[in-house]
C-alpha cells in the first residue's frame, strides 16, 4: 500500500506541486529569452507591455491546462481505470518536457507557451485521479494517512522544485531550459513502477464487474488473510448501487441525495485556494527583507516554507486517522483566523519595534503550519469519503474545475486585492477562514474509520430533512 501510495505520488501531485514552484526561478532568464528571440524576429525591441503580457500567458497558462485536466481526468479515470488514466497521462508530460526544452535552442517561445498548457492539463490529470486510486484502495483505517499522500508529494514536488530551481543548480542563466523539461523524470519514474501494482479493487468490481481480478488486487494490497472485510465492503457497495452508471458532473447538481455532499466539497475548495496562502507566499519576500535578510539569502529561506509545508502535510499524515478530519480542519481555519490578525497587526507597525517584522517572519511560518495540518490536506480526503463510487469520479471533476478557477481568478485578482488594501488585505482572509470553519462545524460529520456508505447515511438527513 506505502509503495503504490508512492508509485502514483510521483506522477500524480508531485507534478504539479513542481511545475508550480520551477516557474519562478528563471522569471529573469525567460524575460531575456523573449526579448532576444523577438529582436532576431523582428528587428526591433520588445515593447515593456507586450513583455509582461507574454509573461503572463507564459504563467498563467498553466491554469488553464490545469482546468482542462480537471475537466476530462474523471472521464479518463472512468474509461481508462484509474491506474490506466495515471500511465497515460504521463505521455503528455513527456510532450510538454520536450516542447519546452526546445523553445530556447529553436527560438521559438511559442513552445514554452504549449508546453505549459500541456503540464498543466498533466497536473490537473494527476489532482484528479491520484486522490481517487488512493482513496479506493486504502482500507477504512488508514484512508486519512493514505489520503494525504496526495499533499504530502504535492509539498514534496514544491519543495524539490525550489531546491532544483537554485542558481547554483538548474536556476542559472544556462540551465533553466533543461529546469523546465526536468518534469520528464518523474512521469518516466511513475511508467516505470506503477505497472507492477494492480488497478483500483473497487473501480474493477463496481464498474467493471471483474469480481476474479478485485479478489486478486484486494489480496495484493492487504494480504490473502484479510482482504475479504474490505472484500465485503465492496460488494455492498456494488450492491447500494446496483449497476448505476458512474454519474456525470452536471448529473450531480441535479441529485438531492449528494446535494450537501457537492456544496461541502464546492465550500472547501474555494476556502482552500481563497484561504489567504498566495497572499503568504507573495509577501513573504517583502517580511523577509524587512527583517534584515540580503536578496542573495532569501532564496533559502524561502525554502523554509517549503520545507514548512512539507512537514506539516507528514505531521497531518500521522494525525488524521488518530484525531478526526473535523479537529484537523476546523482547527487548521481557526489558526489561519488567528495568524491572520497577527499579521494585520505586526505588518501595520511594521517600523515602531524593532522586534515586530520578526513576529511577521514568525506568522508567516505558522500560517503555513495551521494551512498543512488542515486545510491543505484534508480537503482532498474528504472529496474521496463524501461520495460513493457511482458519483466519486464526477466529485473531484467539479471540484477540480472550481479549484482552477479559483486558483486562476485569485493569480488575476490578487495583485489589485493587495495594491488596494495593503496589510488589511488579510481581515478579508480572517472572514473567510472564520465562515469556513464555521460551515464544516455545522455541516460535516467525523469520517474517520467509516464506510462510504456509513457515510452517505449520515448525510441522508441533511439531503431529505429531518423526517427522512
Amino acid at each position: 500500500l506505502f509503495l503504490a501510495v508512492c508509485a502514483v505520488g510521483i506522477g500524480g501531485t508531485f507534478q504539479y506541486g513542481y511545475n508550480v514552484s520551477i516557474i519562478n526561478a528563471p522569471t529573469q532568464h525567460i524575460h531575456r529569452f523573449l526579448n532576444e528571440t523577438w529582436t532576431t524576429r523582428y528587428h526591433k525591441e520588445l515593447n515593456p507591455d507586450l513583455l509582461t503580457f507574454l509573461w503572463s500567458v507564459i504563467a498563467s497558462v498553466f491554469s488553464l491546462g490545469g482546468l482542462c485536466g480537471a475537466l476530462i481526468g474523471g472521464s479518463m479515470a472512468i474509461r481508462l481505470g484509474r491506474k490506466g488514466a495515471l500511465l497515460m497521462n504521463n505521455v503528455i508530460a513527456i510532450l510538454a518536457s520536450i516542447l519546452m526544452g526546445i523553445s530556447f535552442p529553436t527560438g521559438l517561445f511559442e513552445l514554452l507557451i504549449v508546453g505549459r498548457f500541456l503540464i498543466g492539463i498533466n497536473s490537473g490529470v494527476g489532482l484528479c485521479v491520484q486522490p481517487l486510486y488512493i482513496g479506493e484502495v486504502a482500507p477504512k483505517h488508514l484512508r486519512g494517512g493514505m489520503a494525504m499522500g496526495s499533499s504530502i508529494f504535492l509539498t514534496g514536488g514544491i519543495l524539490t522544485g525550489q531546491i532544483i530551481g537554485l542558481r547554483e543548480l538548474l536556476g542559472g542563466e544556462t540551465y533553466w531550459p533543461l529546469l523546465l523539461s526536468s518534469s520528464c523524470f518523474p512521469a518516466f519514474a511513475q511508467l516505470l513502477f506503477l505497472p507492477w501494482f494492480p488497478e483500483s479493487p473497487r473501480y474493477l468490481l463496481i464498474d467493471r464487474g471483474d469480481e476474479l481480478t478485485c479478489a486478486k488486487a484486494l489480496k495484493r494490497f492487504h494480504g490473502s488473510s484479510d482482504y475479504r472485510r474490505e472484500m465485503e465492503d465492496i460488494q455492498r457497495e456494488c450492491f447500494a448501487v446496483d449497476g448505476e452508471k458512474p454519474k456525470k458532473p452536471w448529473q450531480l447538481f441535479t441529485d438531492r441525495g449528494v446535494r450537501w455532499q457537492l456544496i461541502t466539497v464546492m465550500v472547501m475548495t474555494m476556502g482552500q485556494q481563497l484561504s489567504g496562502i498566495n497572499a503568504i507566499y507573495f509577501y513573504a519576500t517583502y517580511i523577509f527583507k524587512e527583517a534584515g535578510i540580503s536578496a542573495e539569502k532569501i532564496p533559502y529561506v524561502t525554502l523554509g516554507t517549503g520545507a514548512c509545508e512539507c512537514l506539516t502535510a507528514l505531521t497531518c499524515g500521522l494525525l488524521i486517522d488518530y484525531v478526526g478530519r473535523r479537529y484537523l480542519i476546523i482547527g487548521g481555519y481557526l489558526l489561519m483566523s488567528l495568524w491572520s490578525t497577527v499579521l494585520t497587526f505586526s505588518l501595520t507597525y511594521q517600523d515602531l519595534y524593532w522586534w515586530v517584522p520578526y513576529l511577521s517572519m514568525a506568522s508567516i511560518f505558522a500560517f503555513i503550519l495551521s494551512f498543512g495540518l488542515g486545510p491543505g490536506g484534508i480537503t482532498n480526503t474528504l472529496t474521496a469519503e463524501l461520495f460513493i463510487q457511482s458519483s466519486r469520479p464526477a466529485a473531484y471533476m467539479v471540484a477540480g474545475t472550481i479549484s482552477w478557477i479559483s486558483f486562476f481568478t485569485i493569480g488575476m485578482l490578487f495583485p489589485f486585492i493587495v495594491n488596494g488594501l495593503k496589510q488589511y488585505c488579510f481581515l478579508v482572509f480572517l472572514l473567510e477562514c472564520s465562515l469556513v470553519a464555521a460551515f464544516i462545524f455545522l455541516v460535516i460529520p467525523e469520517t474517520k474509520n467509516k464506510s462510504f456508505l456509513e457515510i452517505k447515511k449520515e448525510f441522508h438527513k441533511l439531503n431529505f430533512g429531518r423526517n427522512a
